[in-house]
């Protein structure tokens, strides 16, 4: 199986690139971030708990991640692996999300950077916000994403880099050239 997860700053492309990666290699793309939406659209227990979470503000508990991740697993066992975008973002959820692996027998077997710099996200993530007509995306409020990235992501890269998992893919070109640099490292 591949267990894979994909980090990059905001804008990076992670989730277009984990779709793409999840249908050639038959992988399980797995979001928080879908994965909240759809528990809340669908009224399940867990989706109402996250609902009345997010509904004060609050941050989802890690233990409540981990239950919406084990609940994506089992729904999806008929797949050659998982790609986790958006999770972990912290070494405690690494460490959680380690656990939760070996409960089904499984292991991380490689993370993927994504490597785009400051001033392209800001720029891809500009355009997003002219073309979508997002006003919650300007310049500082980007600048400052980038830095809760770096502080939170850069130890997690470094815990995975422990282990020999960590490639990272140059993310500045088409969409299909980042494809093809992801499908080389993963092959």
């Amino acid at each position: 199986m591949k267990n894979l997860i994909l980090f990059g700053p905001p804008g990076s492309g992670k989730g277009t690139q984990s779709a793409k990666v999840a249908e050639k290699y038959n992988l399980a793309h797995i979001s928080t971030g879908d994965i909240f939406r759809r528990e809340i659209s669908n009224e399940t227990p867990l989706g109402k708990k996250v609902k009345d979470i997010i509904n004060k503000g609050e941050l989802v508990p890690d233990e409540l991640l981990i239950d919406l991740l084990r609940n994506a697993i089992k729904q999806n066992r008929d797949v050659q692996g998982y790609i986790f975008d958006g999770f972990p973002r912290t070494i405690q959820q690494a460490s959680d999300l380690d656990k939760l692996m070996k409960e089904f027998n499984m292991a991380v077997s490689k993370v993927l950077v994504l490597d785009v710099n400051e001033e392209e996200v800001v720029k891809r993530l500009l355009k997003r916000a002219e073309l979508e007509g997002r006003s919650d995306d300007n310049e500082d409020v980007i600048r400052n994403r980038m830095g809760v990235y770096r502080t939170q992501t850069e130890p997690l890269i470094e815990y995975y880099s422990e282990k020999g998992l960590v490639s990272t893919i140059k993310g500045v070109g088409t969409i299909d050239d980042i494809f093809e640099f992801l499908c080389k490292e993963i092959d």
